[in-house]
């Protein structure tokens, strides 16, 4: 029988200790390796100037120290005061409280000189960093809109600088610093590599605080449809919990090699440790055009698309959620005249496989105008194939709709009532002529469709593929839908901030 550690010579019991520690440590180092903490820089084959990789090594409680990374990163990282001026009336924003209480004062006539403009200034902060040894800054876009001047911190110096290049739609912009100098840069990592729970850090000038560090992880990836940017179609943010604060715009976040995987964008106003960030695989795709042109141009379909999901796959009879779903065609546009419909699903690009809205967008972004792209998709269950050639894709101004009714009625399972559109209700809504459709009048916060964000003011056209111009017509095609199946609702909004209806899917599974 094996005698008990306890009951062992003072001597024996020391060297089995001795053991224990160096196979502790051994497996330390192992588990450290595993997850690149303790590799060493290898900086020998870089470009010229560009910062080396960190050496992040374990602390002594086991986590990585951030110190090395944040010194190794920080020469590249700028600060930004954008300046604006803004025309006001002389005397405009104040209010004379004598005028408040008892209304406006008699005045004699005064002079046309004396009512001139006056121009505010206004300086806004943002950050940056260095993406080149010849001072070529990338920032976002909305740190830099409108500013008549430039000045960008590098280290204790200030230079002026002048926009490059910019691309609202993905909130980038390229700035060009006024020196002669050869400046310390960032490489650009593989933001596609990134995974949920990795480690980031954070630098930037929130609130002016210039080169503040944060770190923390991966939140999250392929954030969309949070309507961050001017244009919904581009939004795929990394989300992390680094603390992202005013100010930090523009700004890199890097990886534990000190590479550049995203850029600091946006914050959610309504919880703590909730940004978001543009990967650098949006900056990769539009950094050559910026540097080259000074502006992105893109080819265009003329969709609006969205993802699938398992109900609303089963809705169109799919076995998978993988494709994007047509919402809406626009008029005019190279998918109308290709002979695409809403309710398509696009499962392929050419030879790309399409498996969800942004596999789309980006390579038919990519392709630019002129080029010709064969879209395969799927139509009432059979596969279908479309050539679309590509224009210049607009501006990010977008679509509008609304409505009213005559003939009412009401599904108390689908909790919401509706009406015919009459010619008054057209006219008071700004309906156009061609958009036939039953009014929606109210939804219970209890339907289904009220999670599926229909709401009073909308239009149904069609049930199922089917159309429904008028009330009768909507509640034969309801009621002809088994019990257990789905309902595939088209609902059109028109609203006059808009130019255009916008049409959309809800899918409903009949009790």
């Amino acid at each position: 029988m094996e005698t008990p550690l306890e009951d062992r010579p003072p001597r024996s019991r020391q060297w089995i200790t001795g053991l224990l520690l160096v196979a502790a440590v051994a497996f330390g180092m192992v588990l450290a390796g595993s997850i690149e903490l303790t590799s060493k820089a290898n900086a020998s084959n870089l470009p010229p100037q560009v910062l080396p990789v960190a050496n992040v090594e374990a602390g002594a409680t086991g986590l990585p120290s951030f110190a090395d990374l944040a010194e190794t990163v920080s020469p590249a990282v700028v600060s930004i005061r954008a300046t604006s001026f803004e025309s006001m009336p002389r005397g405009g924003g104040r209010v004379d409280p004598f005028e408040f209480f008892f209304g406006p004062r008699q005045r004699q006539q005064q002079q046309p000189q004396q009512q001139q403009p006056q121009e505010f200034r206004q300086d806004a902060g943002g950050s940056g960093f260095l993406v080149s040894p010849d001072g070529l800054v990338v920032t976002n876009h909305h740190v830099i809109e409108g500013a008549r001047e430039l000045r960008v911190t590098v280290g204790e110096r200030e230079y002026k600088a002048t926009v490059k290049g910019d691309d609202p739609e993905t909130d980038i912009a390229l700035l060009q610093l006024d020196s002669d100098e050869t400046f310390r840069y960032l490489a650009l990592g593989d933001s596609e590599r990134l995974r949920v729970g990795d480690w980031i850090m954070v630098i930037g000038s929130p609130l002016n605080l210039d080169h503040t560090v944060t770190v923390g992880v991966v939140s999250a990836k392929d954030r969309s449809g949070l309507g961050l940017g001017r244009d919904i179609s581009f939004e795929n943010f990394i989300q992390t919990d680094a603390a992202i604060n005013f100010g930090n715009s523009g700004g890199p976040l890097v990886n534990l090699r000190g590479e550049v995987v995203g850029i600091a964008t946006a914050i959610n106003y309504g919880a703590e440790n909730i940004g978001f960030a543009v990967p650098v695989s949006t900056l990769e795709q539009v950094l050559p055009q910026l540097r080259d042109t000074g502006r992105v141009s893109r080819g265009y379909l003329g969709l609006d698309i969205t993802n699938l999901d398992y109900d609303s796959a089963k809705a169109f009879g799919l076995d998978t959620p993988s494709g994007a779903l047509v919402n809406s065609v626009r008029e005019g546009t190279p998918a109308q005249k290709a002979g695409l419909q809403h309710g398509d699903v696009v499962i392929r690009a050419d030879d790309q496989t399409v498996e969800d809205t942004h596999d789309l967008i980006d390579y038919v972004s990519g392709r630019g105008p002129g080029a010709k792209v064969e879209l395969e998709v799927i139509r009432n269950g059979k596969k279908i194939k479309r050539t679309v050639e590509l224009t210049e894709r607009p501006g990010t101004d977008e679509p509008a709709a609304a409505t009213d009714a005559n003939s009412e009625g009401s599904i108390e399972w689908l909790g919401v009532e509706y009406q015919d559109l009459t010619p008054g209700s057209r006219e008071a809504h700004g309906i156009p002529d061609g958009i036939e459709g039953i009014w929606i009048t109210d939804v219970a916060q209890t339907s289904p469709l009220f999670e599926e964000n229909v709401r009073p003011g909308m239009l149904i056209t069609e049930v199922n593929g089917t159309a429904t111009p008028d009330v009768a017509s909507f509640e034969k095609a309801v009621e002809a839908v088994p019990s257990g199946e789905f309902l595939r609702l088209y609902v059109v909004t028109v609203d006059p901030r808009l130019d255009r209806p916008i049409g959309r899917f809800a899918f409903v599974r009949v009790p």
